[in-house]
């Protein structure tokens, strides 16, 4: 009898966990670890290789930041990489992101063809702490998404190593994890609303000339849709 009961326990159990998964969809390789097939890049003139088993974006100067972006568009969803980046290069992961259909100003943040929208941020932690993992709201104009007051720097993205992030974006809501520490919990109804779906993008930044080179490196990427 007993052994009845935990076999039809373990059942229920499995059918519970079936089905939150089926709700939540499926999770998806971003990546294959070989080629980057399911990705094109956008803006700037970084290089991205695969090395390793890893896609490698190194630096070259110019005058915007680069991206390689999923050819494929995500609206709510869970998302799940490692990424390792040099301590003097800022980096960040584009989420429903889209490019500005046409020029809205001077400057290159204002081109036509330009990648805007929410980025999380990557950046080594270095001696005071470093903003990785906020929300910052690339091209929009708008500077951090990530409220000031709740912009505090801290030290859970490793330098030199590789972290593992999380992000959750379900609605306005915008969630982020460092290598299992919650960091932010965004609601923002404005970007939401322009924004709502839209590639990733792997941010290579933009640096000055004489510098570098430097690389940031990406791993694991793996997303599932959210109903």
């Amino acid at each position: 009898m007993r052994f009845a009961m935990t076999l039809t326990l373990r059942l229920v159990l499995f059918a519970l966990t079936a089905c939150l998964t089926a709700s939540a969809g499926d999770w998806i390789q971003l990546f294959d670890g070989k080629t980057l097939n399911g990705w094109e890049q956008k803006n700037g003139k970084a290089v991205y290789t695969v090395e390793h088993g890893a896609i490698v974006g190194r630096t070259a100067e110019g005058s915007v930041n680069s991206f390689l972006c999923t050819t494929r568009l995500f609206g709510d969803f869970e998302l799940e990489f490692d990424v390792k980046v040099d301590d003097k290069l800022n980096s960040g992961i584009m989420i429903r992101a889209s490019t500005k259909e046409r020029s809205t100003g001077e400057g290159a943040n204002n081109a036509k063809g330009r990648v805007y929208g929410p980025q999380v941020e990557i950046e080594a932690s270095g001696e005071k702490g470093a903003e990785a993992g906020y929300i910052y709201g690339e091209a929009t104009g708008r500077g951090w998404l990530t409220p000031q007051e709740r912009l505090i720097p801290h030290k859970k993205f490793h330098d030199g190593k590789w972290n593992h992030f999380r992000v959750v974006a379900k609605g306005p809501r915008i969630q982020t994890w460092i290598n299992g520490e919650k960091v932010d919990d965004l609601v923002d109804e404005a970007i939401y609303e322009t924004h709502p779906r839209g590639f990733l993008g792997l941010q290579v930044h933009r640096i000055p000339p004489g510098a570098g080179p430097y690389e940031a490196a990406w791993r694991n990427l793996r997303l599932r849709e959210l109903d």
